[in-house]
């Protein structure tokens, strides 16, 4: 009998909706794509969309940039890390996390990882103490959500500023906050496989006047600050405007003229994504040589990408379980490879940090398998990859070949 096959396409995404091309439409009509460049009377497209992410996240000031990773130096810079600084972050994230940090001159500091894929709040504290760093770039890497409250007892308690990079968590949860609204800064993404698509950008959302105030400046505002919506007084602008540089990272009206509607959209696209990561996690439960990571009851996920771990399978197990998969039109990553692959890598392979060695993030990144679950796929497809990824799991079992 055939085995089925999977005919989707894990990096496709939805159209831009129709109100954002026909929002686009009217920029590229008006020639008018700076973000200061301005009708008379004109708020413009990034100014609202700012005030939109502002509202949607309950914070006091929010800026619109050209990317997540912009968003997570810019921040940095705006709490006054430097050359020299050491930064805490998760052993387990994504290439830009630490690229931010190595981006101002400051050594990232790397945290150990849980089998829940959080950062280790155990070697959090303990990192603390022995490294000196007074500032932690959390990453709640792949949609997962550490113990928020402990964490920022453990940092309060230090004196250790928090940057969140939600660029995996916009409007995701812990415990009915908001993520990015419990540190000093949260940082966004929206990149195309994020949860508004603009190709590139990003956001910041704070609540401290002064650190918005640097963060606009960094981000390329001259002394046009006033035309921003969604920030601080101009007084606090006095404070900071003559000493804080320029380092360029604007988004443009035409990015926010496409984002605000998908924006309007999340919180119904954040349940559809849930239902496919339900039917995946679902048919995966329960399978032989494969555990699924539980979700903590105070997380409010969003499930556009979901993980697994084979635990005990050699490295030749795990190519052959991808390759099966993939034969079948399954398309998984695997974190414990040797090489990065396109946007997979693992701490070790980031050489311009200094060398570190965290055995209990090695051991799960071993065993990590990572999947999107783009829109585009519906939860009858997720019954499908998880069969397929269920019976290919099983097959590579030792008995199964007996």
């Amino acid at each position: 009998m055939d085995k089925p096959i999977f005919a989707g396409n894990f990096t496709q995404q939805e159209p831009i909706p129709e109100a954002g091309i026909e929002a686009a439409m009217a920029v590229l009509r008006s020639g008018r794509l700076h973000r200061y460049n301005l009708a008379p009377g004109e708020v413009g497209e990034v100014s609202l969309l700012e005030e939109d992410f502002a509202a949607f996240t309950g914070a006091r000031y929010a800026l619109a940039v050209a990317s997540g990773g912009y968003a997570m130096g810019c921040a940095l810079r705006a709490l006054g890390v430097g050359h020299g600084d050491r930064v805490l972050s998760n052993g387990f994230t994504l290439a830009p996390v630490p690229g931010a940090i190595a981006s101002v001159g400051a050594e990232p500091v790397f945290v150990e990882t849980t089998e829940a894929l959080t950062i280790d709040l155990d070697d959090l504290e303990t990192r603390i103490a022995t490294s000196g760093a007074r500032t932690l770039l959390l990453s709640h890497m792949r949609g997962h959500i550490c113990d928020m409250d402990r964490l920022m007892e453990i940092c309060d308690a230090a004196g250790v500023q928090v940057v969140e990079d939600c660029a995996h968590t916009m409007g995701a949860e812990w415990d009915g906050v908001p993520s990015g609204r419990h540190g000093v800064i949260g940082c966004y993404s929206t990149q195309t496989y994020k949860h508004i698509n603009s190709g590139e950008g990003g956001f910041l959302v704070s609540d401290d006047a002064h650190v918005m105030a640097r963060a606009i400046m960094l981000s390329g505002s001259y002394m046009l600050y006033a035309r921003h919506t969604a920030a601080p007084p101009a007084d606090v602008f006095e404070t900071v405007k003559y000493d804080t540089p320029n380092v360029s990272g604007r988004m443009d009206h035409l990015r926010a003229a496409i984002l605000r509607p998908q924006l309007a959209d999340l919180p119904r696209e954040v349940d559809r994504w849930n239902a496919l990561y339900a039917a995946v996690e679902e048919g995966l439960r329960n399978t032989p040589g494969l555990q699924v990571i539980e979700r903590h009851p105070k997380e409010r996920i969003v499930g556009s990408s979901i993980q697994f771990l084979l635990p005990g399978v050699s490295a030749p197990g795990i190519r052959a379980i991808l390759a099966a998969c993939a034969a079948r039109g399954v398309e998984l990553k695997w974190f414990g490879a040797e090489e990065p692959v396109a946007f997979t890598s693992r701490y070790d392979s980031w050489r311009y940090t200094p060398a570190q060695r965290l055995p209990k993030t090695d051991a799960i990144l071993a065993g990590l398998i990572d999947m999107r679950l783009p829109l585009t796929f519906t939860v009858e497809d997720c019954r499908l990859i998880a069969e397929i990824i269920r019976d290919e799991v099983i097959a590579a079992q030792p008995q199964a070949a007996e």
